[in-house]
């Protein structure tokens, strides 16, 4: 930005220049900027995570057994392809709940008709006798 010095119409005095020069507040804003960039601390968005260890520890111990519970479409509950009654089903329930840290893990597979009252039905009874150790098995027939 140079300075205008007039119309150059001869020995007078130069016109005085009425626009403001922005220059230094320009370079003072940027360094203004530049401080505000430098002391803000990097933010970082982290999650604690209680995430299991590499190597679990070994255990002596055979894996529970697993037991299969089909629920038919008319909600037939299977135990190992054995039909079951409410009555038994609890008892049984009952039985595995009270095994504790030995109960055998339950792998529920639903039929892809059923009503969802069926299915809700075995997973209270089991939550309701202790059971805690459920999966939920083949999940992919509901995903089309």
């Amino acid at each position: 930005m140079g300075m205008n010095l007039g119309s150059g119409n001869g020995g007078g005095d130069p016109e005085v220049v009425v626009d403001v020069n922005t220059t230094p507040l320009i370079d003072v804003m940027l360094v203004l900027l530049v401080m505000l960039i430098i002391t803000i601390p990097i933010q970082t968005h982290a999650v604690k995570l209680d995430m299991p260890s590499a190597n679990p520890p070994a255990s002596d111990a055979p894996p529970p057994p697993a037991v299969d519970l089909e629920i038919d479409f008319d909600g037939t509950v299977l135990w190992n392809g054995t039909p079951m009654d409410r009555g038994t089903l609890d008892a049984n329930f009952r039985r595995e709940g009270e095994a504790g840290e030995n109960q055998s893990e339950f792998h529920i597979r639903p039929n892809k008709l059923v009503e969802y009252k069926y299915v809700a039905a075995v997973l209270a009874s089991a939550q309701r006798h202790g059971v805690t150790k459920i999966g939920l098995v083949g999940n992919e027939q509901f995903m089309q």
